[in-house]
């Protein structure tokens, strides 16, 4: 019985650590999506998941490790949102292009999320090395089975599949880039219809 008692001790000071850290995580997050990495400090943090910003620093090294989960988190959460929007699309070139196009609307809804992955300098990136591979894959592997789709079935080989990766890779973080920094084009719809002309000339 005190056995019992004891692991179960154990079992709820872990429950309660991971609530405590995810608190820390999910307060980053809101304050990355409604003003961007560069509000984040420990004291804002602390006062959003409602401790000590002392608190924070029994759950993490620092801030890059807490901006390091919360990419992963985001790519998570962007990945739900794609899936969830391109169920339903014929298989192929023509699902790349909507996964794409999902893609790139989830930045536009979350310019704090677009400024963190592509904006933001490495040095202000937590897990440098791991954390700029996660981003600059991204779109690639949303994509990864539709390729194999593509090559298995001879719509494209695998060297042209390479090409086109890349070719999308900076295409979308350009026309982002354009919009959401430079205002350029003015407004949603043409930013829409100029997305889908590029996409169509990269893909097909």
């Amino acid at each position: 019985m005190l056995r019992t008692l004891t692991l179960t001790s154990k079992d709820n000071k872990k429950i309660q650590e991971e609530r405590i850290r995810e608190y820390f995580i999910q307060a980053t997050k809101k304050i990355i999506k409604g003003e961007g990495l560069k509000t984040v400090n420990v004291r804002n943090i602390a006062d959003e998941a409602g401790y000590s910003y002392a608190t924070l620093y029994n759950y993490f090294k620092d801030i890059k490790e807490l901006v390091f989960e919360c990419v992963k988190d985001f790519q998570f959460e962007c990945e739900e949102t794609v899936n969830l929007e391109t169920k339903n699309s014929r298989h192929g070139l023509s699902k790349i292009k909507n996964i794409t196009i999902s893609f790139m609307k989830y930045f536009v809804q979350y310019p704090g999320i677009f400024e963190l992955f592509y904006l933001e300098k490495t040095s202000d990136l937590g897990h440098k090395h791991p954390t700029i591979k996660m981003i600059y894959s991204f779109l690639d592997q949303l994509t990864e089975e539709e390729w194999k789709y593509c090559i298995e079935n001879k719509i494209c080989n695998q060297t042209e599949a390479e090409q086109k990766k890349e070719t999308l890779r900076n295409l979308t973080v350009g026309i982002l880039l354009f919009y959401m920094n430079r205002h350029t084009p003015s407004s949603y719809k043409e930013f829409v219809a100029i997305t889908d002309r590029q996409l169509n000339a990269a893909l097909y």
